[in-house]
């Protein structure tokens, strides 16, 4: 999502950045680019003026021309504005009170359901970090979808939370039992998960209204599928004024869509995104933080988002263990394996490449992501094929031991060769990091 924003805002404001001055005629030129960067990622025509507009009379007002760093002038007032047009009504999703009721609301094939059982993992964890795990409830009242109940009892389980099945078959009557239920056995957090309909139509909007008016949710969430461009506006904008809700959840926001509804949605509905979903797993979720999309968009990275995936995905004592080598100064190639392996665990290079200061806007295409992956696992070979004093004292590797490691992992000699060549310049970074001091908490 957004790539096409990214690789433009990106190449654009890096050429900017070249430039010690910038003439009057060198920002209009740059504000056409921004205004023609997003009509061609699909975002709304009246949001692209609105967004120029906005643009253009803070550069006026602000006098970027003649000042300092005219540059890094106008970078910040186009992250500012980006961000302001992605944050709505709020950013993150606000803590609620135990307990607390959600209703889960979209069309069919958006993804609601699956995204109820990332939710409640997200919720799960989040808790259980805490050491106070709460109970956590889900059911469903979608009597319209074969199977609905059946994989959301499937997604319950994977979550490790609970499930419930209504006796009753008739959506307001089941309904009200599963709140019945969830009362008596003191659940904290209940979830329900609703019917949808391949297009909106009025049996499914009233149907809602009076769940809702049973329910008296703490939240009514929204899912949309982030892949259906501008015609999610129009069913967010019908939701919004036939039930009403109060965050969205985009899902598939990996894909290779345009990103413009998406970038338009908190705008024009004055709603916040909280969450976006970045796969099919069921931790494959983020939270929606307007300044880091502003910050991918315009090629800085997202250090704060890798660092809470490695979190996800990484136990505490792998991070300390591979922090403290790091800090020490003595990285080895034992360590360079965890790291390898810790990349792995986080997910594909594709995955990780969009949040590392650079590499957003970069041109990187499925065949470059692959060869890398292939030669990762390529290294995780030939270090497995090292003794435990080769790994650790790399300067003894003569030639006789390169021949038999390439032999051990199936590779070429090469491939040894531009492992020790990668790993001395890992090593070159670590004594840099240590030198400047950046260790210490450096994954929390």
């Amino acid at each position: 999502m957004f790539s096409l924003l990214t690789s433009k805002f990106s190449s654009l404001f890096s050429a900017l950045a070249r430039k010690g001055t910038l003439t009057e005629s060198q920002v209009q030129e740059a504000l056409v680019q921004i205004k023609d960067a997003l009509i061609s990622a699909d975002v709304p025509y009246a949001v692209v003026e609105q967004f120029s507009r906005e643009i253009e009379q803070e550069v006026s007002g602000q006098k970027v021309i003649g000042s300092l760093k005219p540059t890094e002038h106008l970078i910040k007032i186009v992250h500012d504005k980006i961000k302001n047009f992605l944050a709505g009504s709020g950013q993150q999703m606000p803590s609620f009170p135990i307990p607390s009721t959600f209703l889960m609301v979209g069309l069919q094939g958006s993804g609601k359901t699956t995204t109820t059982g990332k939710l409640a993992l997200a919720l799960a964890r989040e808790w259980r970090d805490k050491g106070k795990p709460k109970k956590i409830l889900l059911s469903s009242v979608d009597f319209h979808r074969p199977a609905a109940i059946d994989q959301l009892e499937m997604v319950a389980q994977q979550a490790g939370v609970s499930f419930y099945r209504s006796l009753a078959r008739e959506p307001l009557k089941a309904t009200q039992e599963i709140l019945h239920y969830s009362k008596e056995q003191g659940i904290d957090f209940l979830y329900i998960d609703t019917a949808g309909r391949l297009q909106v139509d009025e049996p499914l909007l009233q149907e809602l209204r009076s769940i809702k008016e049973i329910l008296h949710p703490r939240a009514t969430l929204l899912v949309l599928d982030a892949m259906t461009g501008q015609e999610s506006l129009s069913v967010a904008q019908t939701f919004n004024e036939a039930i009403g809700f109060d965050g969205a959840l985009l899902t598939k926001f990996d894909s290779d869509s345009r990103g413009g509804a998406a970038f338009a949605f908190a705008y024009m509905l004055k709603k916040p995104i909280w969450y976006v979903g970045m796969g099919e797993k069921l931790t494959d979720l983020e939270g929606f933080h307007p300044d880091r999309i502003a910050n991918r968009l315009l090629g800085m990275g997202d250090l704060k988002t890798l660092l809470e995936k490695a979190n996800t995905h990484i136990q505490q004592s792998e991070q300390a263990s591979l922090e403290k080598s790091m800090a020490s100064g003595r990285f080895t190639l034992q360590d360079f394996a965890q790291q390898l392996a810790m990349m792995k665990k986080m997910g594909s290079f594709m995955d990780l490449v969009r949040y590392v200061p650079g590499m957003g806007g970069a041109q990187i295409t499925p065949e470059m992501a692959e060869k890398t992956e292939v030669e990762l696992k390529r290294f995780q070979a030939i270090i497995g094929s090292m003794t435990p004093k080769e790994r650790i004292l790399p300067h003894i590797l003569n030639g006789s031991r390169k021949n038999r490691i390439a032999k051990g992992a199936g590779v070429q000699l090469a491939d040894v060769n531009l492992l020790l060549q990668r790993f001395e310049q890992s090593q070159q970074y670590v004594k840099l990091l240590k030198k400047f001091g950046r260790f210490p908490g450096m994954f929390k």
